[in-house]
């Protein structure tokens, strides 16, 4: 498409998907990036529709006094958009998109509880109980930042060597980072140990950086660091050094046909890749590739809530990844259709709980009324055979925390008609981005 701009455009409001919506001079609905509600800009358009356009700001005319400097200037549209505005304003936003979205599906008398934005109050050597290195890498304040405990980096190579990519938002161009703000202080403490023996490694024998997909980092809250390299290469990589910041390092081969950074096979493997956390008091075990919650402290202020709700009583927990709700809750049940997953929830569960390995679809018989059920589903929501059997067998609450306020919120006016939102809070897992996590426990009418 041919980049044309659109001069003094006036944004109106924030959307679910994160970008700024204004109306064209023809009338059509301009969906942009790196605005914020009330400003006056210059707009770049990226894509253009029958119905609406899609853009980036180039210049802010009118500034809002929301705005503040991303602490990424040059490349926080790829994976932080939100990095501009306060982080006071950002909770207001979302929780506005989590109550117009479940206003849309007709519940606009809902009593939400106020928005949980940071975990529990600690002491900061608690926060940080890392090595003094390791601290605050990337300099930038900590609040909506230095949470994630893992990422996932591209990979770049020019004249100057291999360097950590991500793409440009947009388009199918490639930047260079240096480090991430959103990232643990212990994961930023590695990047650079090991990024120099890839290079290494990679200069020696002939390699390029098109020859790797991506690495993925993970740390704990004792800045324990694990990583995952991802090759289209079917290569010996048995003299590759693990950097001695690394606990442990395991490098997979990954069809080189598919995009995704997807394991066929392990080439390597050197330390060990297990991580261990508390949650909730609880001894929790996952691996490099498990599925973990990225932002521990506000994770449990939800997870407090659901134990609360569960209250000791039965209890099944649906797409329950390593266990990380399910057992610190008291679940008899849990089920989970990944492999690696059900490995590692059988490492955490006591010989009381049983783990199921299924889809959700294929367990509905662990539905029962007379257990409380937990889901925590992916973005596309409940598959509508559980919530056929929620709705034939009525548990006595169905206790739904989402990552898609909109997928939640069609999901529970489904079950309205036998079940009543008796708690529903919002909270910010991914700070500087736009996703929202929401909790919403049901109880049956």
């Amino acid at each position: 498409m041919k980049q044309f701009t659109l001069d003094n455009i006036t944004l109106v409001k924030l959307v679910h998907g994160g970008q700024c919506i204004a109306d064209s001079p023809d009338g059509k609905k301009v969906f942009v990036w790196g605005g914020l509600p009330g400003e006056v800009v210059n707009i770049r358009v990226t894509k253009k529709k029958s119905s609406y356009l899609e853009g980036i700001v180039t210049e802010v005319l009118e500034p809002s006094n929301d705005r503040i400097v991303p602490v990424e200037p040059e490349v926080y549209l790829s994976s932080s958009p939100w990095q501009i505005m306060t982080f006071e304003a950002e909770n207001k936003v979302k929780q506005a998109i989590l109550e117009e979205t479940f206003e849309r599906e007709g519940f606009r008398d809902v009593d939400w509880a106020s928005f949980i934005a940071k975990g529990k109050e600690q002491p900061e050597e608690a926060i940080h109980s890392l090595p003094g290195a390791m601290r605050k890498t990337v300099g930038c304040p900590h609040e909506g930042y230095r949470y994630r405990n893992k990422v996932e980096l591209g990979f770049w190579g020019d004249e100057d060597g291999l360097h950590y990519a991500s793409y440009v938002r947009g388009t199918h161009g490639k930047q260079i980072i240096t480090r991430n703000a959103l990232a643990s202080d212990a994961i930023n403490y590695v990047l650079d140990d090991f990024l120099t023996g890839l290079s290494k490694f990679v200069e020696k024998n002939g390699f390029r950086a098109g020859d790797f997909k991506t690495a993925i980092f993970r740390s704990n809250q004792a800045g324990e660091v694990v990583a995952a390299l991802f090759t289209k290469l079917e290569a010996d990589f048995s003299d590759f050094m693990k950097p001695d910041s690394l606990k442990g390092l395991v490098i997979y081969h990954s069809n080189p046909k598919s995009p995704a950074s997807v394991p066929t096979r392990q080439l390597y493997i050197k330390g060990d890749i297990k991580l261990n956390d508390e949650v909730l008091g609880k001894n929790i075990m996952y691996d490099v590739l498990s599925f973990f919650q990225v932002n521990l402290p506000v994770f449990e202020q939800a997870a407090l809530v659901i134990k609360e709700a569960v209250s000791g009583e039965p209890c099944v927990d649906f797409y329950s990844g390593v266990g990380t709700i399910g057992i610190p809750v008291g679940a008899d049940v849990l089920v989970d259709s990944d492999e690696s997953n059900i490995k590692m929830a059988r490492k955490n569960a006591l010989d009381s709980i049983d783990v199921i390995h299924a889809t959700s679809e294929n367990a509905t018989d662990y539905i029962a009324s007379d257990k409380v059920l937990i889901v925590d589903p992916p973005r596309a929501g409940m598959h509508k055979d559980v919530v056929e059997r929620v709705l034939e067998v009525l548990p006595p609450k169905v206790v739904y925390l989402g990552c898609n306020p909109s997928t939640q919120a069609r999901d529970v006016n489904i079950l309205s008609s036998a079940y009543k939102i008796t708690y529903a809070q919002g909270y910010n897992f991914f700070p500087r981005t736009p996703h929202i996590e929401s909790l919403v426990v049901l109880e049956r009418i």
